[in-house]
């Protein structure tokens, strides 16, 4: 089977097992309504094991700054220090490396860690987000078993994360910087998950008719 065959067959399995589950798009509050401690953004965690994103880190402290709090970034972004962090935050950002093979989010290591938070890991969490970014490359793929696709989509879901927006394809830091921004933009006016993506979309393609620089940003949600 050719590439661009297998990347549709696989995206089109994804949906066919997630697509059901679209109901629940709405954060249900407004941005105002959280309080710093239930934001949590995270930007290029340091890890020697993989290529830095300089620009995933200008992200997450831009992001932060729109909602007034403190981004995680670079040796700050250990997997314990995010752990302790997911299980309270309502809105969650993760800007960085997403091994969507393996089911790993790539964070920085530390004496209590090896700074891979695996799919297995995190469907142990408890998790009450209402949204959980993965801004990295194809963070909404996964791999096809014999269960469906595996990956970290859906072991957030199985957390009990509400509505998570991953990538279907590799975006450039820029691109997905500017996409994100408006997102939030947009989120903050309506809570509407959905309509933020929506509007962030239409947004960059009056920009830039390139659709790989915004089409591949995809909403995946679970009713709760």
């Amino acid at each position: 089977m050719k590439l661009i065959s297998k990347v549709f067959f696989c995206t089109a399995l994804l949906w066919n097992f997630l697509s059901p589950a679209l109901a629940q798009t709405t954060t249900g509050q407004n941005q105002e309504s959280y309080s710093n401690q239930e934001i949590l953004v995270v930007g290029n965690p340091k890890s020697s094991n993989f290529s830095p994103l300089p620009g995933a880190a200008k992200e997450a402290v831009s992001i932060a700054k729109l909602f007034q709090t403190q981004a995680l970034v670079g040796d700050a972004a250990t997997e314990t220090a995010v752990v302790q962090r997911l299980t309270q935050a309502r809105i969650i950002h993760l800007a960085t490396h997403v091994l969507p093979e393996v089911g790993v989010i790539v964070l920085a290591p530390s004496a209590q860690d090896d700074g891979l938070l695996t799919a297995e890991e995190i469907q142990e969490l408890h998790l009450k987000a209402d949204l959980v970014v993965l801004s990295g490359e194809r963070t909404a793929l996964g791999k096809i078993t014999g269960d469906g696709v595996v990956g970290v989509a859906r072991s957030l879901m199985a957390a009990g994360a509400t509505n998570i927006i991953g990538t279907l394809w590799s975006v450039s830091e820029q691109s997905s910087a500017k996409f994100m921004m408006e997102f939030y933009r947009q989120l903050q006016k309506t809570g509407d998950v959905a309509g933020a993506l929506r509007q962030a979309s239409l947004k960059m393609k009056q920009e830039n008719p390139n659709s790989r620089d915004w089409a591949a940003f995809t909403l995946i949600g679970s009713p709760k």
